[in-house]
């Protein structure tokens, strides 16, 4: 077999191997050593490809087809620092558990650490943000080659599919010349299938659970990111037979399409509701079952960590269970449904579960007609939820966006889906993301981001030009990092705007112009009511609210306390 055939074999292989175990989509970001295995990714009908020039936007735009598909995405790229940058979706992928098949191809064995151009040490670069990685051989005609080949694919995607999940890394090495036979027969690949198991509770296990849940008379449900398509049914059926709270992160997905029978479940309110130390007092928990990773809400965090239930089971897939607290007293590695589905008799105290009903309902009235002095970015942000059509989705950056959403985002009955990166809670490749969920799931989407955090990944726009998107991005410019000024660096005058408040003064219009999006800009409410109401003329489309740093916290904290002397007047 000559070298081109040989070539072809190995990269057919390859792209075969990843067909069977099950990967349909692939990020390819342009380069030369690539070359053979893009061309046969891009030649199989099974694998949609999607291209994006900027390796980070990449990463993170394959970040988001794999985070609302939970199917692995292959991203390849070329060899040198096109690789490097791939790193901050891997380190995402890593930590918010996101299937990611990441491919790099190589120079050969004998160009590297001798000054070859593009030539950098590859092999262990996302360590140890990465579940498995391997150097794989030079192509080569030889049956166990092949073999090996194969079989280190199917073991690949396989960790990265396997609880918990999370990106695996292949390095390829290919040797010039780099051109593939397009008409050459694809090659017969012999590992055809690989299943995998489900853990489930023994009887005796069922049992203990049952046990837990039985003898609790202080308990809460506590859910925190939940990716949409688990069944919510079964969800809110433990909750109406317990008669527990429900503790709604915005990532769980719990707060929309909620049944009006568990809508008094539902505590959508607790960030503010924590907020009050007298209420937080009388709120604690005897046991905690948390499924999912731990809510946004620092008051959340701060709040069990003091009372530290007696009972506070964690329920993960994955023996890496996550508990930044430090207070589980239980790990239950298994499917969360297998918890919810326990038959157990409930002994709730029936005061304890309406006083956070009551609470919750009291702080959801008031959060939803405050008014304060001047528009602030809580204002849009409820605006915003209210214009959300049935059937949409909504990724949120992380800062101040997923907190306004935690505060405004109250219970509905609509299909509204919530995405974010809170693996590493990064501000940049959000707009990447929003733009791969929205291509994954086909639904029309909108993107909720901070003024710093879009201009990280401005590059991203770059893919819009190759596909058509349905995105709507609503900027929220207060010109530089709102968050800081919640933080205590905001109580010390010196240097805070210069190295926290970093005001850059900058419009996106030029960059609505330069990739020809539909763009509005926006500084009241009515104006904002007034683009909302409008159709877009153009697939993707940038609404710039222009707000006030000083004025959102300002506003933020009268609302807080508003909702404190509301549950103080009413023994809450």
């Amino acid at each position: 077999m000559d070298n081109r055939k040989t070539l072809t074999n190995h990269v057919r292989r390859m792209t075969e191997s990843l067909v069977r175990m099950g990967v349909a989509q692939a990020v390819i970001s342009p380069g030369s050593r690539s070359t053979p295995l893009a061309y046969a990714l891009a030649s199989t009908e099974k694998i949609d490809v999607h291209l994006q020039v900027d390796e980070r936007s990449a990463g993170f735009f394959a970040l988001g087809l794999a985070k609302a598909t939970q199917q692995p995405v292959v991203l390849l790229c070329t060899s040198g620092t096109a690789a490097s940058n791939y790193h901050p979706a891997v380190t995402e992928a890593y930590y918010a558990r996101v299937p990611l098949v990441v491919i790099t191809a190589d120079r050969p064995h004998e160009l590297r650490d001798v000054g070859a151009p593009q030539a950098i040490r590859q092999m262990g670069m996302f360590e140890p943000h990465v579940k498995y990685d391997v150097d794989l051989p030079i192509p080569e005609d030889s049956a166990a080659v092949d073999d090996f080949l194969e079989r280190q694919i199917a073991r690949s995607v396989g960790m990265a599919v396997t609880e918990p999940k999370g990106p695996v890394h292949l390095n390829a090495p290919f040797r010039e010349p780099l051109l593939i036979d397009f008409e050459q027969e694809h090659p017969s690949v012999s590992f055809t299938e690989r299943i995998a198991g489900h853990t489930s509770l023994t009887l005796e296990q069922k049992n203990q659970v049952s046990k837990w849940i039985g003898s609790s008379e202080r308990g809460v449900l506590v859910v925190g990111e939940w990716i949409p398509g688990f069944d919510k049914k079964q969800v809110w059926s433990f909750a109406e037979r317990m008669n527990w709270p429900v503790i709604c992160d915005p990532l769980s997905n719990l707060r929309s399409e909620v049944p009006k029978s568990c809508h008094h479940l539902c505590i959508d309110s607790y960030d503010a509701l924590l907020k009050t130390e007298s209420f937080a007092v009388q709120a604690g928990p005897d046991t905690v079952i948390r499924i999912g990773p731990q809510p946004v809400s620092k008051p959340l965090t701060l709040f069990l960590k003091k009372v530290r239930p007696a009972k506070f089971i964690v329920v993960d897939e994955s023996p890496i269970f996550r508990d930044p607290l430090g207070i589980a007293t239980h790990h239950l590695q298994v499917n969360a449904m297998e918890v919810l589905n326990v038959e157990a008799s409930a002994s709730q105290d029936a005061a304890f579960t309406k006083m956070w009903s009551k609470a919750n309902e009291l702080a959801s009235h008031l959060t939803a007609g405050y008014q304060s002095e001047g528009v602030h970015e809580g204002d849009f942000v409820r605006t915003l939820l209210s214009y959300l059509p049935d059937g949409s989705d909504l990724i949120s950056g992380s800062s101040m966006p997923i907190r306004d959403l935690d505060t405004y985002f109250r219970k509905t009955e609509r299909d509204i889906a919530m995405f974010s990166n809170r693996g590493a809670n990064g501000i940049d490749g959000v707009v990447s993301t929003a733009l791969g969920i929205q291509t994954a799931r086909k639904r029309p989407a909108w993107l909720l981001i901070g003024d710093l955090s879009f201009m990280h990944d401005v590059n991203g726009l770059l893919i819009s030009r190759m596909k058509t998107m349905d995105l709507t991005i609503i900027v929220s410019n207060n010109d530089g990092g709102g968050i800081f000024s919640y933080l205590p660096q905001a109580s010390i005058p010196n240097h805070f705007e210069q190295l926290f408040g970093t005001p850059t003064g900058l419009s996106f219009a030029p960059i609505a112009e330069m990739y020809g999006i539909q763009y509005n800009s926006v500084s009241s409410l009515d104006q904002l009511e007034t683009q909302l109401k409008e159709d877009k003329t153009a697939p993707l489309r940038i609404i710039e609210m222009i707000s006030d740093r000083g004025q959102n916290v300002t506003a933020h904290r009268e609302l807080w306390n508003a909702i404190g002397e509301e549950l103080d007047r009413n023994g809450l």
